[in-house]
């Protein structure tokens, strides 16, 4: 066992003493020493609750013969630092989890570990962290919160931020505001429709870290914590099998992956969050492989942002299993490979059924012949933008208009709400990317104020920063090279024109290189003054096309085993 350097022997017997000095038994110490990595805080409405969850894994963990031992890392919740200085934090606490959890990890050599999170940005943190340190670990989520009701329709998060721009336009009274607010999240969990949280849940069980049902199993209910129980015997498992995390993050786990995301119209946040979790795992995942993939999957579902389903729609479908049986009629899946339960991807989709076809279509009558996330490359994005094109307006490929630029997310949704945004123009928000954020802020909050005025078939949205999950519409983020890092972004001005082909995966700025070249002469970037953590993270990250990570600055690059 990895943990006997810490209990066994004459010479581990202040080790042993410490450990007793918490109420462990010497029972409980011959046994595997399984880390559980919680997230609970009372800040996010998907974490309130893991305290919970975290009771249940241990008592998988004694169920199956080892001891757990608790310890926590750090959350922010999107929606609460939506459109403010605190989103240029959320981003950048990954890598502050990823480390924090890689550090208490190598200090006490678990056999093995349980990771606990609901949210965006803790899971990628953790799964980081997991094929980082690539010992034996398993994931488990508290679940998606239920979708709310509000006169007579399903709602969710993204139902609310939309209103405020129903709002500003006078088609929504104050009062009906204050109602939708009471009632569109009506439970714990992770935000209810197909936003970055629940499309990472989802992709744990795809990528083959999680055990069926985790993606999509409803916080409140009794399954939720049934799972959890099984994870933690699973943990214990894992660890007497020597099966490490990147056993099961193979490249074949990733494609397939990206197959899932593709399928479920998932959130371009997770363009983000795979390729980082691949670096860390030794796996090359480039934005060719999204494109590969997604030219060859189709799409199969219409989860809010994108349709009126939520989550609890595809778990009572079959779940993320059942789509991944619906996509291996294709030969989309590699259902060989070996999972968290230790059973093959195949073994488990012999148990996996369709039970809603209005949720899941077939892979011969999809929504669309291609995935839900589109790569673009152009003149605007030579390393590439992404856009959620099964969140589009339907009927709408094609979008060239007149750009209104501005350098900061706040500048541009007070012109959205102001009313100073028309029909035609192409708002285009920059220096808010990695580096230039600092950050990566996402853009909920202009998005859905453009949506919520009626204009998302009208108005497109440009920016190197990203988006919700909950974002649709003309919306294209991850613009690369960003703005700060002398992108062609920097040098757009008011009234250039822009142009973005889905049909042809291109982002075009429609203006003469040698004036493009006269701009960039000119062009200096702006001077932040930045301290503490934002100021480090700005020196250290890369570029979104490459996951916003940071750079190697150290020869041999990962710290695994």
């Amino acid at each position: 066992m990895r943990s006997n350097v810490t209990k066994v022997g004459v010479e581990r017997a202040p080790h042993r003493c410490l450990y007793k000095a918490m109420g462990l038994t010497d029972e409980e110490l011959r046994k595997p020493i399984i880390g559980v990595v919680n997230s609970f805080n009372e800040l996010i409405p998907g974490h309130i609750h893991l305290r919970e969850i975290a009771e249940a894994v241990k008592a998988g963990v004694r169920i199956a013969g080892g001891t757990p031992l608790e310890f926590n890392t750090i959350g922010i919740c999107d929606g609460i630092a939506m459109n403010h200085e605190g989103m240029k934090y959320s981003l950048p606490s990954r890598e502050l989890i990823a480390d924090s959890v890689e550090l208490v990890a190598k200090a006490y050599s678990f056999d093995s570990l349980v990771l606990i999170a609901s949210c965006d940005k803790i899971i990628p943190g953790m799964l980081m962290a997991a094929a980082r340190l690539n010992i034996p670990a398993v994931f488990v989520s508290g679940g998606p919160m239920l979708a709310g009701r509000f006169k007579g329709e399903d709602v969710d998060l993204k139902t609310v931020f939309e209103a405020v721009g129903a709002f500003k336009a006078g088609k929504m009274s104050e009062e009906e505001l204050s109602e939708l607010e009471d009632a569109a999240c009506p439970t714990y969990g992770s935000c209810a429709g197909m936003f970055t949280a629940n499309t990472l849940n989802c992709l744990t069980e795809a990528l083959g870290v999680s055990l069926p049902g985790n993606g999509t199993a409803p916080a409140p209910y009794a399954e939720r914590r049934r799972i959890a129980k099984y994870t933690g015997m699973a943990a214990v498992k894992l660890a007497e099998k020597g099966v490490k995390f990147r056993d099961l993050l193979t490249k074949d786990a990733f494609l397939d992956a990206i197959a899932v995301d593709m399928a479920l119209g998932g959130s371009t946040n997770t363009v983000l969050h795979l390729t980082a979790i691949a670096k860390e795992a030794g796996v090359e995942l480039t934005l060719d492989d999204f494109e590969e993939v997604g030219a060859r999957t189709p799409t199969l579902l219409k989860i809010s942002p994108a349709g009126p389903h939520h989550i609890q729609d595809l778990h009572e479908a079959g779940g993320v299993l059942a789509v991944m049986k619906e996509l291996s009629k294709k030969g989309l899946i590699h259902t060989e490979r070996l999972t968290a339960s230790l059973k093959t991807v195949g073994e488990l989709l012999k148990a996996a059924h369709i039970r809603r076809r209005d949720v899941i279509r077939p892979v011969e009558n999809p929504w669309s012949p291609r995935g839900g996330l589109t790569i673009l490359r152009g003149s605007l994005a030579p390393d590439g933008a992404v856009i959620k094109t099964s969140a589009l307006p339907e009927g709408v490929e094609v979008f060239e208009g007149v750009a209104k630029v501005f350098n900061s997310e706040e500048e541009a949704t007070q012109a959205i709400l102001g009313g100073s945004i028309k029909a035609g123009d192409v708002v285009v928000i920059r220096y808010e990317g990695p580096k230039g954020g600092p950050g990566m802020r996402e853009m909920l909050t202009p998005t859905s104020a453009i949506a919520g005025m009626g204009l998302d078939r009208d108005v497109a949205l440009v920016t190197d920063g990203r988006f919700s999950g909950a974002t649709r519409g003309f919306s294209v983020g991850h613009v690369s090279p960003e703005a700060a890092e002398g992108g062609p972004i920097a040098v757009v001005e008011d009234g250039d024109r822009i142009r973005i082909d889905i049909k042809e995966r291109r982002i075009d700025l429609l203006v003469d290189e040698d004036i493009l070249q006269e701009r960039f002469e000119r062009w200096e970037p702006p001077r932040k003054a930045l301290t503490g953590y934002l100021g480090r993270y700005s020196q250290l990250v890369t570029s979104a096309n490459t996951g916003a990570v940071f750079k190697d600055l150290l020869s041999g690059g990962l710290s695994g085993e």
